[in-house]
């Protein structure tokens, strides 16, 4: 009883280092702050009191690149203060904190490591996903390395490398043999263990000996201490690492949804990729490892899944201005300027530098070569007109250039905005064809699901053309599909509308697949034609499908022509509010969500999330009598 106010105060004290920790952690990484909060709850037991722990804590961190996995853990595990008691394994085979000859095992790299049997300390399992263990057809995959990582995550507990015990008793027996066989005038060969060897051994048999003792010992010696060990029987038998904390970090594609092979799409807002990787689950993540790892597998890793979110806009544009205080508070010392970077600057470079698929790696190397060459650039140009010691540098930006500015004096200064003079669209008619074709796209979506696009653009430096960005639906009845496939034609029957059938372009390709395979999957899979039965093409026997495809050709090609004509008749019949769209994109290339309902002057208030009403419709359903229900 004496010891609970003791208690009671360290755990206090720890839980309030917890939030300090997290606090911290939030200064320094940016849009994370919920998976930061939950990392912190997922340790907070095996912190304040790891006597209750009996099994490792396993904390799977899964995420695009560049999201900053990796970075949370070793300053996690630095303002813990288990930096020296920290173990960071790269598990495609190269890794921190232990010597090449301990590598090829996890108990090798904790042995070399600050973590002592038993105790805590922090493992840390990167790049995961390249340890799969299955290929694309669920065979196995052979992999040499880190073996025992999958007794570690079920218990803690690693049993002996008895293969590397029976390699030191063979090598033994070998010397020995070549010793009787030399001949008495030549230097017998005698058995010695390396260095390597003697350290494996000592962690194996938990001795007390010295590494220098070991290496001394003859070959009985080390013999009868493998006697001893095989004869004490299992009560010192297994390496207790039980109270471990645990972080499998990776990148899971699978679960992303192309998203993470978008390296080159520069020209989607980050909040885009952000809203769509946060709807992501633990379902998710457990399907992607399924395509990897084995069922029993999958099961070790646990259920504490913490998945990070892409970068949202905000987060990048917090990033981008510290960095750009930091640059500019560190060229001061060494010219004697103050500088100051406007807000003009951290536009372009988040035009030019961020790709939302690839998190922060590239934003950080174009901020260098933006502002610390331009900052360099425009400190140099003011000292050379005369700026003395103490004196304020403006830098200013314009979709061209950095602009130097110093007592009313102003200099261009060249800088790598490459992203910028890929969106331009300079030809008219080139502008005008995408502005008609998206326009067309964008209207008739908002009429038919009652919101704006996410993003409409005709400035692209990504491919050759412009887009619409739709948000997705949980449930898709008939008539959403008949809506979307409806919405795929609108650009091509804007072309038509505007342009004549002559000038209608090639644009139209990708919409008419996508319309055409909507359709297909419409007719020949839902049962929403005429016919209910699952049509497929099938080369194998055992597949219980209708095979014949060509009767629903006809079907689909109606329904086609149905949804361009209605697209086309929506068109024409909101001329203005096409127009109005059209002007808006050749003016500035781009409409946002916000601007979208100003511009073509439709009331759209209608929820990302919203469905048919289905829940009004069970509720008429109950009220209606049985007379009603037969009619």
């Amino acid at each position: 009883m004496n010891d609970t106010p003791t208690l009671r105060e360290r755990l206090a004290q720890r839980n309030q280092q917890l939030q300090e920790v997290a606090a911290q952690l939030k200064t320094e990484l940016f849009g994370i702050d919920a998976v930061i909060d939950r990392v912190i709850d997922s340790v907070r037991t095996w912190y304040v009191l790891p006597e209750l722990v009996t099994r490792p804590v396993i904390v799977c961190l899964w995420g695009l690149t560049g999201t900053g996995k990796t970075q949370l853990v070793r300053r996690l595990a630095q303002l813990l203060g288990f930096y020296d008691r920290f173990v960071e394994v790269q598990m495609d085979g190269f890794s921190n904190g232990a010597s090449w000859r301990g590598s090829q095992s996890i108990s090798g790299m904790l042995a070399q490591s600050g973590v002592r049997e038993g105790e805590p300390g922090i493992l840390a399992l990167d790049e995961f996903q390249r340890f799969r263990t299955i290929d694309n057809k669920r065979a196995d995959v052979r992999v040499e390395r880190y073996q025992d990582v999958w007794a570690l995550l079920s218990d803690g507990r690693l049993p002996p490398a008895l293969s590397l015990l029976g390699d030191i008793e063979s090598s033994i027996a070998e010397a020995a043999y070549d010793a009787e066989r030399a001949d008495s005038d030549d230097t017998k060969r005698r058995f010695k263990l390396n260095s390597w060897e003697a350290q494996e051994l000592r962690r194996n048999l938990k001795l007390d000996e010295s590494l220098m003792e070991i290496m001394a010992w003859t070959p009985d010696q080390i013999q009868e201490r493998l006697r001893a060990f095989r004869e004490t029987g299992q009560q010192r038998w297994e390496t207790d690492h039980s109270r471990l904390l645990v972080f499998v970090c990776g990148n899971l594609d699978e679960m992303y949804e192309g998203i993470a092979t978008s390296v080159d799409d520069c020209d989607s807002d980050a909040d885009t990729f952000h809203g769509l990787t946060t709807k992501l689950s633990v379902i998710d993540v457990k399907q992607a490892l399924n395509q990897r790892f084995k069922p029993e597998q999958v099961a070790r890793l646990g259920n504490e899944h913490v998945i990070y979110p892409s970068l949202s806009r905000q987060a990048y544009e917090q990033l981008i201005e510290q960095v750009c205080s930091r640059y500019a508070l560190e060229m001061a010392p060494r010219c004697g300027l103050h500088c100051h970077v406007d807000t003009s600057v951290h536009e372009q470079i988040y035009a030019n530098a961020v790709f939302p698929a690839q998190g922060t790696r590239p934003l950080f190397s174009s901020l260098h070569a933006i502002l610390g060459t331009g900052l360099a650039k425009a400190s140099l140009w003011a000292l050379e007109l005369g700026a003395t010691a103490g004196d304020t540098v403006g830098l200013t930006a314009d979709s061209r250039n950095l602009i130097a500015h110093w007592h009313g004096r102003s200099q261009a200064i060249a800088s790598p905005f490459e992203i910028n003079r890929l969106r331009q669209r300079n030809n008219p008619d080139f502008r005008a064809l995408l502005a008609v074709h998206e326009a067309g796209h964008g209207l008739v979506h908002a009429l038919l699901f009652g919101r704006a696009p996410q993003e409409i653009k005709i400035h692209v430096a990504s491919f050759e053309g412009g887009y619409n960005a739709y948000t997705s639906r949980k449930v898709w009845s008939r008539q959403n599909l008949l809506d979307s496939i409806c919405t795929s034609l609108a650009g091509r029957a804007a072309e038509l509308l505007v342009f004549g059938a002559d000038s209608s372009s090639s644009g139209a390709e990708s919409d008419l697949r996508k319309a055409t395979e909507t359709a297909a999957r419409l007719v020949r899979h839902l049962g929403h034609g005429e016919r209910i039965g699952r049509v497929d093409v099938s080369v194998n026997s055992e597949d219980n499908l209708c095979t014949d495809v060509d009767a629903s050709n006809a079907p689909i090609e109606a329904l086609l022509q149905s949804e361009h004509a209605r697209a086309t008749q929506m068109l024409d019949g909101h001329r203005v509010a096409l127009l109005s769209l059209v002007d808006e994109l050749m003016a500035h290339g781009q409409v946002a969500p916000a601007r979208f309902a100003q511009v073509v002057g439709l009331p759209l208030r209608t929820a990302e999330d919203t469905l048919d009403p289905y829940a009004a419709k069970l509720a008429a359903f109950r009220q209606m009598r049985p007379e009603q229900l037969s009619a």
